[in-house]
């Protein structure tokens, strides 16, 4: 079976990529290398090019001719898209329709959709659940939402087509063979920022509010390591090639940690000491954001193996060692 990847040398999808290729699927990555890497897509082939090229993208998949498409290519970085609403709804929205127009051209019925949990904005209830309120707070969290929406409604239409969206809640590690990882020039992620500030690349790591209903006052999230995420991803993708039909399921553990104890975690395995600064809230965080990720456990039979924040901190912290050496 061939499986066509857009965003697949960047962070989550070179992992998917890995896994797709390692389970048999014959693999094209299709990335502007924007935020990707060549190096990080470690099966099948590589082509170069934007989803706002339609004749490049047509040309890519008439010769591929794929069974199953999974997209990855979008900007992710929340504060920017509050600063770039434009860029977002482009390249997250405009180039998605893009890909869409093209695959039902080409009578490619399959898809695999990356989304978020920023979707929810601040949900009433935790753990959240598919079924929940969208009412994402960031041009970043609408943007995906209004895909999800053209989805769900080019399906109903459709009778062909059948699609799987993933929302992620807050991914992080690194591929536990120590070759592909978290590689973004600026990361904004809170378990890189902390290993950063514990190698020295960074003066100091900013707690972002300490007076939140919650028991330390910081912040909680639901961290799934990208393996995890990459193997929900290979369920989802045999699920639809077996004769699923569409579906939304959250990836997530169904626990949270606190920033604080993110900080400790970082600590114990690094066994470093570094400088922690506590700011003032960001606006739009919510206090928790926690999944229910019962449905893709029941529907998908996927079951996590790594579900252990020091497990996800020390494949990570393997990583940011291995990348700052490789870029010394």
């Amino acid at each position: 079976m061939r499986a066509f990847v857009t965003g697949g040398a960047g962070y989550i999808g070179s992992h998917v990529v890995r896994l797709l290729g390692e389970a048999g699927y014959d693999v094209l990555t299709f990335d502007n290398l924007s935020t990707g890497n060549d190096w990080a897509v470690l099966s099948g082939k590589l082509v170069v090019g934007d989803l706002a090229d339609s004749l490049a993208l047509e040309k890519a998949l008439y010769e591929f001719k794929p069974d199953i498409v999974v997209h990855f290519a979008a900007s992710i970085i929340v504060s920017e898209s509050v600063k770039n609403p434009l860029k977002y709804y482009r390249n997250n929205l405009s180039n998605s329709i893009n890909l869409l127009s093209a695959i039902r051209r080409a009578k490619i019925d399959k898809f695999i959709f990356s989304s978020t949990a920023a979707v929810y904005g601040i949900p009433d209830m935790i753990p959240v659940s598919e079924n929940a309120p969208l009412a994402p707070i960031n041009p970043y969290g609408t943007s995906k939402m209004a895909t999800e929406m053209a989805l769900r409604d080019l399906a109903v239409s459709d009778d062909e087509f059948d699609y799987v969206s993933l929302r992620y809640f807050n991914v992080a590690g690194a591929e536990e063979q120590g070759r592909i990882g978290q590689a973004y020039r600026e990361s904004t992620h809170l378990i890189t920022r902390a290993l950063k500030a514990a190698s020295g690349q960074i003066d100091k790591l900013q707690i972002f509010g300490t007076d939140y209903s919650t028991p330390d006052g910081t912040c909680i999230r639901d961290y799934i390591h990208v393996d995890d995420l990459a193997d929900a991803h290979l369920h989802a993708v045999d699920y639809l090639l077996e004769g699923g039909h569409s579906d939304i399921f959250n990836c997530g553990y169904g626990k949270g940690f606190s920033v604080r104890q993110v900080i400790e975690s970082v600590k114990r395995i690094t066994g470093r000491e570094f400088i922690v600064e506590e700011v003032s809230r960001r606006e739009g965080d919510p206090p928790e954001l926690v999944a229910d990720a019962s449905r893709i456990r029941r529907k998908l039979s996927w079951t996590p193996q790594r579900d252990d924040i020091d497990t996800i901190v020390r494949s990570a912290w393997d990583w940011e060692q291995k990348l700052r050496d490789r870029f010394r």
